[in-house]
């Protein structure tokens, strides 16, 4: 008799495990909406904000490289579902603060840098986890049910987040972002299925040289190269945005960070572009090839970037924003997807986190401080936005005036 694949007991399992990083993503956005907006409401100053933004991002730096080689040696279950109640416990201590009148500046920093740092060993294990549960035969349609999901709640929790803190404080929303945490780790531990594979197949390698091997081929290709010293540029300008969304949606739209509705739209913006992005990156790719993909996006996204500057009424911030979040995913889903064609299976997660490291983790720590510092000078951050547009400008140019992208895009398709 035929068990409907409803029924299999290891389709029950990759659906508890995806709803675990749905409900992870969930929280880990109304983070990313809650925890600058409480940053700026406590402090007034953007130079704090655009310091939680840094600190969300440097733990990748430091960490990522030892977290991608640990993933392919360790019980990916006990790292996922410690790292998920690390997070609740740091993001439950925020409304604690808040409600007995002692929260500051230092200890948002902290939970920042926590949660971030839990989320490195988190997506490292996540990165093996999920073709290890689907197998090989079900790792195409379980990466495209994990997308679907989580940009479809990466669209919904930004805004939904950003118009509860118009009637909510926003330290409340971070019990929700705890709970969220907590559930994740017992959906996570529910999974009957192996997340990691049997001890006796693991290599036997030193930590040492799976790093090695990861930095190798990153930097053994040369597009795979490019890509990522590019995506760094890239990463700054995404970072001085995270850092000044809520400074400059006050100084420069008039949206106010406490009340005001139509920053949840604005929130709203990058979700909306990395929709429309995950349609037409596989017809794009398809048509062009990563390589001519990369070429044309870069410059769109820097185009979209400087409209993002250029404006001063909310309506057509919020059109260029949606347009910046759209060419920013087009080039980044491009990188991850050529990335992920031209790597061994067996390491993965450690090229994954490698070039996650160099580009998102020292772009984005990079583009906050440069964004808080010109800020800082008088220039607002309207100029800080600038600074970061700049910066990707120069990506543009490194990427146009380089070998490895150019003759990569003269070779036919079928070839």
């Amino acid at each position: 008799m035929i068990v409907p694949a409803r029924a299999c007991p290891a389709d029950a399992d990759l659906r508890r495990y995806l709803t675990a990083r749905v409900v992870s993503v969930a929280g880990a956005l109304v983070v990313a909406v809650a925890l600058p907006v409480l940053a700026y409401r406590l402090t007034g100053s953007p130079a704090w904000t655009a310091a939680i933004a840094a600190a969300e991002a440097v733990p990748y730096l430091l960490l990522g490289l030892l977290a991608g080689a640990l993933a392919d040696r360790v019980d990916r279950r006990s790292v996922m579902v410690g790292c998920d109640l690390l997070t609740a416990a740091a993001l439950a201590a925020v409304p604690l603060g808040w409600w007995f009148d002692a929260l500051t500046p230092w200890q948002l920093l902290g939970t920042a840098a926590v949660t971030q740092t839990a989320f490195v060993f988190f997506d490292a294990a996540n990165f093996g986890a999920l073709p290890t549960l689907a197998g090989e035969d079900r790792l195409t349609e379980a990466w495209a049910r994990l997308f679907g999901a989580t940009t479809l709640v990466e669209l919904l929790v930004p805004p939904l987040a950003g118009l509860a803190i118009a009637v909510l404080a926003p330290a409340g929303l971070m019990v929700l972002a705890a709970v969220a945490a907590a559930g994740s780790a017992v959906l996570v531990r529910s999974v009957r299925g192996r997340l990691s594979p049997e001890p006796a197949s693991r290599m036997r390698t030193r930590v040492v040289a799976d790093v090695r091997e990861g930095l190798g081929l990153v930097f053994g290709h040369p597009v795979v190269r490019t890509l990522t010293l590019v995506g760094t540029t890239q990463a700054v300008a995404g970072g001085a945005w995270a850092a000044m969304t809520v400074p400059w949606a006050d100084a420069v739209l008039g949206i106010r960070p406490a009340g005001d509705p139509r920053l949840g739209l604005l929130f709203a913006c990058w979700g909306v572009g990395g929709l429309v992005a995950a349609r037409v990156v596989p017809w794009l790719s398809s048509r062009w090839g990563g390589a001519r993909l990369a070429l044309a996006a870069l410059p769109v996204s820097t185009a979209c970037a400087l409209a993002v500057c250029a404006s001063t009424h909310w309506v057509p911030a919020l059109l260029a924003a949606t347009a910046f979040g759209a060419a920013y995913t087009i080039v980044v889903l491009n990188a991850v997807t050529f990335r992920q064609q031209v790597t061994p299976p067996h390491a993965r997660a450690r090229v994954s986190t490698t070039a996650r490291m160099l580009s998102w983790g020292v772009g984005t720590p990079a583009g906050a401080a440069l964004a808080g510092a010109v800020a800082s000078t008088g220039a607002g951050p309207r100029g800080a936005l600038l600074a970061g547009a700049l910066v990707l400008a120069f990506g543009v140019v490194v990427a146009w005036t380089g070998p490895a992208l150019r003759t990569a895009a003269r070779v036919p398709l079928s070839s």
